[in-house]
């Protein structure tokens, strides 16, 4: 049962109807996320913009930034965030095995800058809250941040270390929530991992 009420679409303030009607039309339906979020009203106004942005076309390939969001959403056991990643990577033609193998973190099969990304979102989801300062000014290991430097451009490296930033947030978000799937259930080998 999800920790705030679901809101019906005729339940959301009036700032938000606009940005609702825009979700609706993309995806047919209001998604659960978008309904615990109308419990604040104005705040899906500036959320499915900023998250449209991010996740739309940008200086980083949707394959690798819905990669990134599957991994992340393993990291943190959210089977909410897990389903809609995983349904946007199967629509732009990553393959099951792939997602399996992001999930159990096999990367042996993915380019460099895939590898490098999804090394880069396992340490800001799991080293990075355990890091102090004193240990590592910014929470990851030399050898990937200097790598994701190598391979990426200012504008790339804003966009992913933002799209990472966005789904752990996200995800931990969705997993307290509790919200119901509303997208299919995600592949067997990801979801064996949750």
């Amino acid at each position: 049962m999800s920790l705030v009420p679901i809101l019906t679409s005729d339940q959301f303030s009036s700032v938000d109807q606009p940005a609702l009607a825009q979700g609706v039309n993309a995806y047919g339906e209001v998604l659960n996320t978008w309904a615990g979020i109308g419990n604040s009203p104005g705040l899906l106004a500036t959320y499915l913009p900023f998250l449209g942005k991010l996740n739309g076309p940008g200086a980083v390939e949707g394959r690798l930034k819905d990669l990134v969001a599957v991994r992340i959403a393993v990291l943190n056991h959210c089977r909410y965030t897990a389903s809609h990643r995983c349904t946007s990577a199967l629509a732009k033609g990553v393959e099951v095995d792939e997602l399996g193998a992001v999930a159990s973190g096999k990367l042996e099969g993915f380019t460099e800058e895939e590898r490098l990304a999804l090394q880069l979102a396992e340490e800001m989801t799991v080293m990075l809250p355990t890091v102090s300062v004193d240990d590592g000014l910014t929470g990851v290991s030399a050898s990937v941040r200097d790598g994701v430097q190598r391979v990426f451009d200012a504008a790339q490296l804003v966009e992913l270390v933002m799209c990472i930033s966005m789904w752990n947030a996200l995800s931990r978000f969705h997993r307290v929530m509790a919200f119901e799937l509303d997208m299919p259930k995600p592949p067997a080998p990801v979801d064996a991992q949750l």
